[in-house]
């Protein structure tokens, strides 16, 4: 398996992250040699029930009971490409108090690290980084809006491969959205062993989800406009 993304007009880890917190349906809660499956973050996000504090701040994990705890959360892409895991998000801290799975209130926690891991490889991300990094507008309505592209405009997605650069080499038997922000598209663009992501940015970043449409019509547009003597896959 080979990925050739670029970091380059692309989220940053802190934004991953951020997002990915945000978005997530279920997390997996280690604390005490055991894991406590979380599928109640719907419309919360892992940060509707998790309260995170700086060591500083959390005077009663500082000075009484101290219980470690680690955060894990997938991120899964939501159309149907080959390798759908696009990264993991690992939170780890402590509690000053034992994890209550039944617990309705947000429970809080000492910061210890946050670590993204993805196809470029591993980055550690701070506590100011993640409180001061805005959330992706498209966080939220990413999933819906991949699979609406995949559902009702899939003939459209493989005209965006005239705007990847370096071109792809041929070979190209898919071609499938694997994920949007505010930044641009990312393709997967799948072989018969394997496959690639590219990114193809949008002109600006999206400040508001209202303007989406507009940056991927844009996209279509240029695409129509460039000359593509490439095959093109089915």
């Amino acid at each position: 398996m080979r990925h050739f993304l670029s970091r380059a007009g692309a989220p940053s880890a802190a934004e991953r992250v951020r997002s990915i917190l945000a978005a997530a349906h279920s997390m997996t809660v280690v604390s005490d040699g055991r894991g406590h499956e979380v599928r109640r973050l719907d419309g919360l996000g892992a940060m509707g029930h998790f309260h995170l504090h700086a060591p500083c701040e959390s005077g009663g994990a500082s000075t009484g009971t101290r219980v470690p705890v680690r955060l894990e959360l997938t991120d899964i892409a939501p159309t149907p490409v080959r390798d759908r895991l696009r990264a993991r998000v690992t939170l780890t801290g402590v509690l000053g108090a034992p994890y209550d799975a039944e617990a309705t209130e947000s429970t809080c926690m000492e910061f210890g690290q946050a670590v993204l891991e993805d196809a470029a490889g591993r980055s550690y991300v701070t506590l100011p980084e993640l409180e001061t990094t805005e959330l992706d507008p498209l966080a939220l309505c990413e999933a819906g809006m991949l699979t609406h592209l995949v559902d009702e405009h899939a003939d459209l997605v493989p005209r965006l491969l005239r705007l990847v650069r370096p071109r792809p080499e041929g070979g190209v038997r898919r071609v499938l959205p694997l994920a949007v922000d505010r930044y641009g598209l990312t393709l997967r663009l799948e072989y018969r062993r394997t496959h690639r992501d590219a990114r193809v940015p949008f002109r600006t970043p999206v400040r508001h989800i209202d303007h989406v449409g507009t940056q991927i019509h844009a996209l279509l547009a240029a695409s129509r406009r460039i000359s593509h003597t490439g095959r093109m896959p089915a």
